[in-house]
């Protein structure tokens, strides 16, 4: 129905943002990453899934198209609704999730609030054949906890989850060959992360 939106963000809440569209504010539910990097006043895109129900309408919305496939296919899962699979993709970026799924990866989808032992081991059952190739980047071959530890740290340092995710990406880009320690990493994310502050 309404495959993406763009137009000027008018406000934001802690679990949505209004983007008006020809006149017309629509309230979009985003996860703490995307809302991260809108900012009010400023025009923007965003991909999103409308989830119609009985006695209501509500638009997800979504930084990039393979998140919103992502949310969509999430919900094909049984016990999976709209929520929870925007919970998913508010703890680990996609790329996170499919590697997750296809690794079957339970401690990592269990770290999603709403979802259990049982319920992680349901989505790898249901969805281990479908969530498509899992890209082997930086991420993918240092491989370990690291960036979820570093991105954990900087978020109850008071960062928000998008400006996590953001400086831990930069510091997988300068790793190469041996991983550094996590309190070194973890210093080289608040060098970065001052700098913008």
């Amino acid at each position: 129905m309404i495959a993406s939106v763009r137009g000027v963000v008018t406000a934001t809440g802690p679990d949505h943002a209004v983007v008006e569209v020809g006149g017309v504010g629509l309230a979009v539910q985003c996860a703490p990453g995307t809302l991260a990097d809108l900012r009010i006043g400023q025009p923007a895109r965003l991909a999103t899934s409308l989830v119609v129900r009985e006695d209501s309408l509500t638009l997800y919305g979504f930084a990039d198209d393979d998140a919103k496939q992502l949310f969509e296919l999430l919900q094909t899962a049984s016990g999976v609704g709209p929520r929870l699979a925007q919970a998913v993709l508010a703890v680990h970026s996609p790329d996170a999730v499919r590697k997750a799924i296809a690794n079957a990866d339970t401690a990592a989808l269990t770290r999603v609030p709403g979802i259990g032992k049982k319920g992680a081991e349901r989505l790898v059952l249901e969805l281990r054949d479908r969530v498509g190739p899992v890209p082997v980047g930086a991420a993918g071959v240092t491989g370990g906890a690291w960036p979820e530890q570093v991105r954990q740290a900087l978020v109850g340092l008071g960062w928000t989850a998008g400006q996590a995710d953001q400086a831990v990406a930069a510091v997988a880009e300068t790793v190469d060959g041996d991983v550094p320690p996590v309190p070194v990493l973890l210093k080289q994310a608040i060098r970065l992360l001052g700098r913008t502050r």
